[in-house]
């Protein structure tokens, strides 16, 4: 067995230890009152048979051995013992983050090592990222949040995201206003960049941009390709006079339509190249926080009239899109599946149906999807019904903005952003409640209450900020065209930005509370109530605010293993809903429910409505390179049906005897969950490539325990 520090380090469990602490409370006793040597082995040997986890929090161990003391009638001791925890534990609240950094530094730390499946934690650019985020935490426990949010965050109540950079004046996740910055210009670094000449330059600002705005946030950005696609006719014009002095040179006579195929000739070289450069740009470039920007590519025809525009426009997204199912190299110089940058590929009347216009281009992504797992789908059609007329991307996986329209009634979406999230866990109110409906609905009340009060605390903290802490995003049209010291508060209040409710846990909570998946009709009832009280909650916070609060289907990634912890320490392990190492994503069917996709879809989309600040469904599929009219008949089906979709396929590459197909989850020798070549036999992560999808986007530096977990035990839906 082994003990999880409060540092996060693990360590094999050790009895003397406990003895230890025990005779050294013993020593502040009486020696009538103080307990023998075979009274301390008793208690500790007692204490050891009571663990039958695999491993345990260095602070349950300790609770144990005051029982245990108690139950001995050595009440003296057990006083003295919870004496000297009480001033160890003051002497690390002095100081909360030097065992922390130091277990970064030697790669110890196990739960922040498996924090971020994009990061890659004995890289010193993330380490340093890390060791300044121990930093922050710790300002904000102590200083930033009142007690009882920091004790429920610690608890599992709720979870106060991305308390590392809270200390700072920073915000979440946004929509980059390129078109602004393109058009009109922008400054990076202090230098002066003007509207670009050509497509290939534009390409490459854009990358510049995307890197200054992904280290002055901690979220997910977005950026359309529509934006781009006016620089092709500027090179084209560009390339046409080119083409007409070197003929002119040379003496060359030529008709009109010879002149057209050269210079079209060019630009499609051009626009492979600018395409090429946005995704190796994106991949090789390393920000502030030692990961690749966390960006999103929106591909959406109809954001341009019909005409060359949109017909560059196409001709853009056909590169990106053939480019990806290329993939790129690894170390081994074997094309693999990237991370980033995440493509969303909008699907609507004119590229839907086999005899629409770009039906063809449907057909290259599906079968980048089948390859490349991206891109990802957003219904034209469903999400227009949905967002009062508008289409447009998320901020980076799933974080999606309200509908606003600015002062001359015009919809408004690029320049905007996220505030930031704090989520309740449904799961730990439905075990609080003990089954009852009434008890239930009080304790949701008092949670979200909680919620209210730190989406307050976020609030705040960007309140008075000036658009000096980030000139990029505040005053060079990233997100706002403010004045030097100007404060960004009148874009934090009337729905401009949004502040997220996130929920997690939605099948766990239901089943507890009546005995089955909310997928059944019996149950689905309540799902929605729960799903329809949080925005009713949402709805009161803004009338009460003027800030737009929103209910948000949160990513969990590392904090779906935390809360699965906490669950079990405060519950015990309750069969069918804390007995994982993980809960359950937002509202998503449980990965181990057998229900097919199209039915899960449809099911789910009713509960993408009931989450407008940000949600995404997906379904597992297995290898569908070979059947592409499968992946389309899906296709169809989230268009007519659900706003915004994905397909988990498998892009996984071994580099000892280069296998590229699925590599398999297995039980090691210590009991953790690895993966393995199931044609070498091959067990060093080091050596090999793993692609999945897990909280809407990508991950490919492996995941913590609870959420490999969660992988092995999906079914495939198709």
């Amino acid at each position: 067995m082994q003990v999880v520090k409060r540092n996060g380090k693990v360590v094999d469990f050790d009895i003397s230890k406990i003895m230890l602490a025990i005779e050294k409370a013993n020593k502040e006793v009486e020696d009538n009152e103080k307990l023998g040597m075979k009274g301390i082995q008793t208690v500790s040997n007692n204490v050891a048979d009571s663990i039958v986890e695999d491993s345990i929090p260095v602070e349950e161990v300790q609770d144990r051995v005051e029982n245990e003391l108690i139950d001995a009638k050595a009440k003296a001791l057990a006083k003295a013992y919870i004496k000297y925890r009480y001033k160890r534990a003051l002497v690390r609240k002095t100081n909360t983050t030097d065992e922390h950094i130091l277990s970064l530094i030697e790669c110890e730390n196990e739960e922040v090592k498996e924090e971020n499946s994009n990061k890659n934690p004995t890289v010193v650019s993330v380490q340093r990222d890390y060791m300044a985020g121990e930093v922050s935490k710790d300002v904000t426990r102590r200083f930033l949040l009142d007690e009882d949010i920091a004790e429920a965050h610690d608890q599992g109540i709720i979870h106060f995201h991305d308390a590392d950079y809270f200390a700072q004046h920073m915000h979440n996740c946004d929509l980059i206003n390129l078109e602004d910055m393109l058009q009109n210009g922008t400054v990076i670094s202090g230098t002066l960049i003007e509207k670009p000449h050509s497509f290939a330059t534009a390409c490459n600002i854009t990358t510049q941009i995307i890197a200054q705005v992904a280290s002055c946030q901690y979220g997910g950005q977005s950026f359309t390709l529509s934006h781009l696609a006016p620089f092709v006719d500027v090179s084209r014009k560009k390339i046409r006079s080119t083409v007409i002095e070197e003929m002119a040179i040379v003496g060359k006579e030529y008709t009109e339509e010879e002149l057209e195929r050269l210079v079209e000739f060019r630009v499609n070289e051009e626009i492979t190249r600018g395409v090429q450069m946005i995704q190796y740009q994106i991949i090789t470039l390393m920000t502030t926080n030692g990961q690749a920007p966390f960006v999103t590519v929106f591909m959406y025809l109809n954001e341009l009239e019909p005409g060359r525009t949109r017909d560059d426009l196409a001709k853009i997204i056909e590169e990106m899109l053939k480019q990806r199912i290329q993939g790129v190299k690894n170390e081994a110089g074997v094309f693999i599946t990237p991370a980033f940058p995440k493509i969303i590929y909008v699907l609507q009347e004119n590229n839907i149906k086999p005899e629409s216009e770009y039906y063809a281009l449907t057909e290259l992504a599906a079968k980048c999807t089948a390859k490349r797992m991206v891109p990802d789908y957003i219904s034209e059609k469903v999400m227009k019904e949905t967002k009062d007329g508008d289409c447009y991307t998320c901020m980076g996986c799933r974080s999606f903005l309200t509908p606003y329209k600015d002062a001359e009634g015009k919809s408004k979406y690029y320049g905007r952003f996220n505030q930031g999230v704090v989520t309740i866990n449904l799961v730990d109110i439905a075990l609080s409640s003990e089954g009852d409906y009434d008890t239930f609905w009080k304790i949701f009340d008092e949670r979200l209450e909680l919620c209210h009060r730190a989406l307050m605390i976020r609030h705040n903290r960007l309140l008075g900020t000036t658009s000096d802490v980030a000139p990029i995003l505040w005053q060079y049209g990233a997100l706002s065209r403010l004045e030097k010291g100007e404060s960004i508060d009148k874009l934090l209040f009337n729905g401009y930005s949004t502040i997220s409710l996130g929920y997690a846990g939605l099948y766990e909570c239901v089943k507890y509370m009546t005995s089955r998946s909310h997928t059944d009709e019996v149950a689905k009832p309540f799902a929605l109530k729960v799903m329809q009280y949080m925005n009713d909650a949402c709805d009161v916070w803004k009338k009460q605010h003027n800030v737009d609060f929103s209910v948000y289907g949160t990513p969990l990634e590392s904090t779906t293993y935390k809360f699965a912890k906490l669950l079990k320490q405060r519950f015990g392990v309750v069969e069918g809903i804390n007995d994982k190492g993980y809960i359950t994503n937002s509202y998503h069917v449980h990965v181990t429910e057998q229900i097919d996709a199209f039915t899960k879809l449809g099911f789910e989309s009713e509960f993408q409505r009931l989450s407008p600040g940000g949600a995404i469904s997906y379904i597992e599929v297995p290898d569908m390179k070979s059947n592409i009219p499968a992946v389309m008949s899906v296709l169809d089906y989230i268009y007519e049906n659900i706003m915004y979709a994905e397909l988990n396929t498998k892009s996984d590459f071994c580099q000892v005897c280069e296998y590229d197909g699925e590599m398999e989850i297995v039980t090691h020798e210590d009991g953790k969950l690895g993966w393995k070549c199931p044609n070498c036999g091959n067990t060093d992560q080091r050596k090999m490539n793993v692609a999945r999808r897990t909280c809407g986007y990508i991950g490919t530096q492996f995941w913590n325990q609870g959420r490999t977990a969660e992988i092995k035990d999906r079914v495939l839906h198709l």
